[in-house]
């Protein structure tokens, strides 16, 4: 049974943090005019988001890339002048890399394809060529499972063709007044009679040479994911273009001698099976609160077949630039600002998650978990910072609006009530912590740019780079140096 003391106490905290919510925020003119001179007339936010597109590129967690990404990130930090640089591990696994690939149409003419292997596929055993063998086709798994002879040595087409597509965007929750389905659009893949673990467990007992499947981009937009848990004997699989994929089954339907040839060559990274997060810090001044937290925090890692521009190196370019903003203008915050940079997002939040458990879940850390603050979290879309999605925390939407208001003229528009799913901000709100993640652009996002090959450079804009760093800057000195604390 609780005690009368506790419950008094909380009965307290509340109305101390109702009476906070209440009072009008407090804005620091003065500094936000500061951050925007620096960030408008020094930045280095183009700087830092072009190193991680092209001169690191794809950073598919486990890889070389992505530790040299994350070295990376800790040097720059380390030349800011921030405290506490370091890296934190975690258990991950192996990582991916892709060494060679070819993929042609060789019969009745040669026709270069468009696609990408997934990630963690094995290699093929050596070039693969001959006609392939179409299965999507079949009523049902048992009329595959029938014909599972022959796909022996074989390039095996796996579904129908792709007739439908991913054409519309989620809808931007900031153009409208009536609430709207927050989160990507469904999937849409072709029809097949057998998919998942079921036929990859047919292909691998047949042993197949290699798989192909469509889709659901268009136009030459791929979307390419893969699983770390992918095994060795695996058969190798290919994402195709679906304009392609239909082109050669539509062939075959129509008695073309169809000749495909292929190559996939990959290799496995096990000397370091850990993932890294990249943690650094400003540290607080005030003796009372300067051992409590405003983390602000993206993900480093990507996927492998573009180079991870708009997810989400924009957003650790910006997080990182609002640090490097607030270091140069000599800020001693009452609360420490700290940065996190987080790996294995893209295989399911995974860095984000050994840091929260280890840092504020369970008894252990009680007081670590009362002292954090606040954690700001960038990630889907690319664009400015229009708000953030607030949780269904209305208390501190208040708080937030206020922090908002200054930044209209640079696209800022509100915050938004709703929640928002799969980013790494859920580490933290399944603790029961303040946490709240970005509204940003989705116009070309979910059709075009999230997890394909056409992820690159060329996806964002500067001005929006800059945009966001200020904000972030800005919304962290707020955090680290109110009176009150952000309600949860």
């Amino acid at each position: 049974m609780r005690s009368r003391w506790w419950t008094a106490g909380f009965a307290m905290m509340a109305v101390t943090t109702h009476a906070a919510a209440q009072r009008p925020e407090r804005i620091d003119s003065a500094m936000n005019a500061s951050i925007r001179a620096e960030a408008l007339d020094h930045s280095h936010v183009v700087d830092l988001f072009d190193h991680l597109t092209n001169v690191i590129g794809p950073r598919l967690t486990g890889t070389p890339a992505y530790k040299q990404a994350a070295d990376w990130a800790s040097a720059e930090l380390k030349t800011y002048g921030m405290s506490a640089v370091h890296l934190e591990s975690w258990p991950f696994g192996r990582g991916w890399t892709l060494e060679g690939f070819t993929l042609e149409m060789t019969s009745p003419r040669f026709f270069p394809l468009i696609a990408y292997p997934e990630a963690w596929t094995p290699s093929t055993a050596g070039t693969i060529t001959g006609k392939p063998v179409y299965i999507g086709g079949f009523a049902n798994a048992d009329s595959v499972r029938a014909h599972a002879a022959e796909l022996r040595g074989a390039i095996v087409l796996a579904t129908r063709p792709q007739d439908r597509f991913i054409t519309e965007d989620r809808l931007q929750p900031t153009e409208h007044e009536q609430p709207v389905t927050i989160g990507a659009p469904p999937n849409v893949t072709a029809a097949a009679p057998l998919r998942g673990p079921a036929l990859d467990t047919l292909l691998r007992n047949a042993h197949a040479a290699a798989v192909l499947k469509p889709t659901m981009g268009a136009d030459g937009t791929l979307f390419v994911l893969g699983s770390r848990t992918t095994k060795d004997d695996a058969v190798p699989s290919i994402v195709v273009a679906p304009e392609h994929y239909n082109m050669i089954v539509r062939a075959l339907q129509g008695g073309a001698p169809v000749q495909l040839k292929a190559n996939v060559q990959t290799r496995y990274w096990a000397a370091d099976t850990n993932g890294h997060n990249v943690i650094a810090e400003i540290p607080g001044r005030d003796p009372a609160i300067g051992d409590e937290v405003v983390l602000l925090g993206a993900h480093l890692d990507s996927w492998h077949s573009a180079t991870g521009a708009t997810d989400n190196a924009d957003a650790v370019a910006t997080v990182m630039e609002a640090m490097r903003i607030l270091k140069a203008l000599g800020v001693q915050p009452r609360r420490t600002i700290r940065i996190a940079l987080w790996g294995g997002e893209e295989e399911g939040l995974l860095g984000s998650k050994a840091y929260a458990q280890a840092h504020y879940a369970g008894d252990a850390n009680a007081a670590a978990r009362a002292k954090l603050a606040i954690y700001l979290n960038q990630d889907p879309g690319t664009g400015p910072i229009y708000g953030w999605y607030m949780e269904g925390n209305q208390a501190a939407k208040q708080i937030l609006d206020a922090w908002l208001a200054p930044f209209r003229d640079l696209g800022a528009r509100r915050n938004m009530i709703e929640k928002i799913g799969n980013t790494d901000h859920l580490s933290f709100t399944a603790l029961g912590l303040a946490a709240f993640n970005s509204v940003q652009d989705y116009r070309d996002y979910d059709t075009r740019e999230h997890h394909t090959n056409m992820d690159f450079f060329e996806r964002v804009r500067p001005e929006d780079l800059r945009e966001a760093a200020i904000v972030l800057a800005s919304f962290a000195w707020h955090a680290a140096t109110r009176d009150g604390v952000i309600p949860r």
